[in-house]
């Protein structure tokens, strides 16, 4: 039965934790001494409001264990700086890595939460020359940043797009490079890769990770996954999921449990081959 469960509350995550990291993932807990498989990514990868992420039904489906080091609104930043991802990545059979957004990046013009990738720390010397009429005080989120300086100049806006992007390139080179077991990326969200990460508006993450950028990108993996959200989940983006009261805002603009069995199983199959 798909129904949202109101008044009750989040659903429980069963957060776990793991030696060198002050972060807390979505359980259950992996016994990382025995074969594993490893999922990293943002929120699409936790699972928020979902009762069984494709990481669950992922290590359902190939009756492995599978860790789910993911965590929201996480980009590479937290993927490449966490001391309990990086041991899990020195020990993974196979690592499934989410495509995430190329904003949540600490780059020459801004700086991010190390843990919280969306959090807004400051601007750098360089971006508050180039935008002299902006108070970065005013903003907490890198999104919501981003999207006031689009509007101020589209012109000097392409400009951090275009750090934004290498920097993307240059960090997801850098876990790639960091893995010693096959790696999967896996794209997952509402739209499919485009040939610009953005338009007049920014749009849907991944924010400006263009189809250019992942074809590059995919041939230094094991394989790509590509899985978008059909018309009909779009209509009904909460059918599934599990919120409580107030919540009903936040379940429409996250991806529901449809989307997520067909991750695990397109994932399942591209494993297997192996």
């Amino acid at each position: 039965m798909s129904f949202a469960f109101k008044g009750h509350g989040p659903l429980d995550y069963k957060l776990v934790t793991y030696k060198g990291s002050p972060m807390r993932f979505r359980g259950p807990q992996i016994d990382l001494t025995k074969p594993f498989l490893l999922c990293l990514g943002g929120s699409e990868t936790f699972g928020k409001l979902v009762p069984q992420p494709y990481p669950d039904r992922l290590s359902a489906m190939l009756g492995r264990p599978v860790a789910n080091m993911a965590a929201m609104n996480a980009g590479l930043e937290l993927a490449l700086g966490d001391g309990a991802i990086a041991d899990a990545m020195s020990r993974a059979e196979a690592i499934v890595l989410q495509i995430t957004g190329a904003h949540h990046l600490t780059n020459r013009f801004y700086q991010v939460h190390q843990r919280r990738n969306d959090r807004f720390l400051q601007p750098s010397d360089i971006l508050r020359v180039i935008y002299r009429e902006v108070d970065f005080t005013d903003f907490h989120l890198s999104r919501h940043m981003l999207e006031h300086l689009l509007t101020c100049s589209e012109d000097r806006f392409q400009i951090v797009v275009d750090e934004l992007k290498m920097a993307w390139m240059a960090r997801m080179r850098s876990l790639l490079n960091r893995a010693i077991c096959p790696v999967r990326l896996l794209w997952i969200g509402h739209r499919p890769p485009a040939e610009t990460g953005y338009c007049r508006e920014l749009g849907s993450d991944p924010l400006f990770v263009t189809k250019g950028m992942l074809e590059e990108i995919a041939a230094q993996a094991a394989s790509l996954t590509i899985c978008v959200t059909t018309r009909e989940e779009q209509q009904k983006p909460t059918r599934g999921m599990f919120f409580g009261l107030g919540e009903e805002k936040i379940a429409r603009a996250l991806l529901g449990p449809d989307i997520h069995v067909r991750a695990a199983r397109d994932l399942s199959e591209k494993i297997l081959k192996l």
